[in-house]
């Protein structure tokens, strides 16, 4: 399984399914990356767009000095990058820099490895900013929005039973869709639009069965 973090016109959500799109992470940046409070700033620039060090801090909890030390981490890897478009005199702005990014899938890495373990530890960190994210609006959306927002915002769940080549056309479907908005909305946001994020996990059931074949009498 491919986990990405999207934030370009060409993301996709699966290296193996659109090779040469995703940015698999080198085994450099990973290692980089693969720190909570870095992977809590790459969230937040990826999520609420460019923000100073001090804004960082403000928002996660963490001290100014704390923040640009990791930004400075981030940026020599090559994930973050200075927004000169902002600031005054000394004040530096970071900025997400631009594309779609995944985590090398870790069955391609051995055991006990750095590199797997860097990756696991992305990936853990990436799965509780999403439940975070949602538990907050769940929470707090209330007192934040108002019914135009809270009357189309959906959590569903839906349950199939479908072939490894079914989900993958689903998924599909859902890249042309997803992609169409990226391209329309990601870098000219209309007036009054707010960050908003979308989480879609399709994956088969670890305790689910097979469909049985059927048997013979039922193909007459």
């Amino acid at each position: 399984m491919a986990t990405t973090n999207d934030d370009d016109v060409q993301a996709q959500p699966s290296s193996t399914r659109h090779p040469g799109i995703d940015h698999v992470l080198p085994s450099a940046s990973l290692k980089s990356l693969a720190h909570p409070l870095r992977v809590r700033i790459y969230d937040e620039l990826s999520a609420y767009g460019p923000l100073t060090a001090s804004g960082l801090a403000e928002r996660l909890g963490e001290s100014s000095g704390a923040t640009s030390y990791h930004l400075r981490h981030l940026e020599r890897a090559g994930l973050v990058r200075e927004d000169p478009t902002r600031g005054k005199g000394r004040e530096r702005w970071w900025e997400r820099t631009p594309g779609s990014v995944a985590v090398p899938d870790t069955r391609s890495l051995p055991p006990g490895s750095a590199e797997r373990l860097a990756a696991k530890l992305v990936e853990d960190e990436w799965f509780r900013s999403r439940e975070q994210n949602f538990r907050e609006f769940v929470a707090e959306g209330e007192q934040v929005f108002g019914p135009e927002w809270l009357d189309i915002a959906t959590s569903d769940t839906i349950n199939l039973r479908l072939t490894p080549e079914q989900l993958g056309a689903l998924v599909a479907d859902l890249d042309v869709v997803f992609k169409k908005y990226l391209d329309a909305y990601k870098r000219t946001p209309s007036p009054g639009s707010r960050p908003v994020q979308i989480h879609v996990n399709a994956f088969p059931l670890v305790r689910g069965e097979p469909t049985d074949e059927p048997s013979p009498k039922e193909h007459r």
